[in-house]
């Protein structure tokens, strides 16, 4: 009687280590997934565009800048209507599209956002294209007494945005089968770097030679870093 308990009682716990254990696989899979997601269709491609937006308004700039290099739009000077007429073409045919597709990219994949809220830059870009088509939208009625957006577009802020989260997202899924581990890194989930190693975690390419480091740790102090 007793040689049966203890049968279906190691089962049971088989079955329990097994459950947790797949469960556990799942779950970081799904992270994992979820992280190729974000680089793939939202973070990548916004970078992408952000990067050709503005290297093309730089090549704008370089062509029509006045001759002390500014743009006739920040000049003393109001712009002639040449200066005009050139500015809305490249906005037409250009620059409109590009912001279009950043805005339309934001909000079919706003799932994908690292944030739990939108960020303010991504709202005042959001913004900023569609003060851009009311503009643009009198400029085929024929008015043309305005030539900018009502909001302005968040160029600063936006030209690190998307290179800063796909440079820690991208080793965080190279090192995701690591750093979820419970046994190995208990705080993995919350995003923390023990102190010890956080300067090194910073440092650029220095982080596989940082997980390498704390797994050393780990298997000469286990459950410490």
């Amino acid at each position: 009687m007793i040689a049966v308990v203890v049968t279906i009682g190691l089962a049971f716990v088989g079955y329990v280590v097994t459950y947790v254990n797949g469960l556990r696989l799942s779950q970081r899979q799904e992270r994992l997934a979820r992280v190729n997601r974000q680089l793939s269709d939202f973070y990548g491609p916004l970078f992408a565009l952000t990067e050709a937006n503005s290297r093309i308004f730089a090549a704008f700039l370089e062509r029509n800048a006045r001759p002390d290099g500014r743009s006739p739009f920040v000049h003393g000077t109001p712009p002639t209507e040449e200066e005009l007429a050139e500015w809305r073409l490249w906005v037409t045919t250009v620059f409109l599209p590009h912001i279009r597709a950043m805005r339309d990219l934001v909000i079919k994949h706003a799932d994908l956002l690292s944030e739990p809220v939108m960020p303010p830059l991504l709202l005042q870009l959001c913004a900023h294209v569609s003060g851009y088509e009311i503009t643009a939208a009198r400029w085929a009625q024929g008015s043309h007494d305005q030539h900018l957006s009502v909001v302005s577009f968040p160029s600063e802020e936006i030209a690190t945005y998307a290179p800063l989260v796909c440079g820690s997202a991208r080793p965080r899924s190279r090192i995701a089968g690591v750093l979820d581990r419970p046994a190995f890194w208990p705080r993995a989930a919350a995003g923390e770097i023990p102190e010890r190693f956080r300067e090194e975690w910073n440092r650029p390419g220095e982080r596989r030679g940082c997980v390498d480091r704390m797994k050393r740790r780990h298997r000469e102090c286990p459950g410490r870093l």
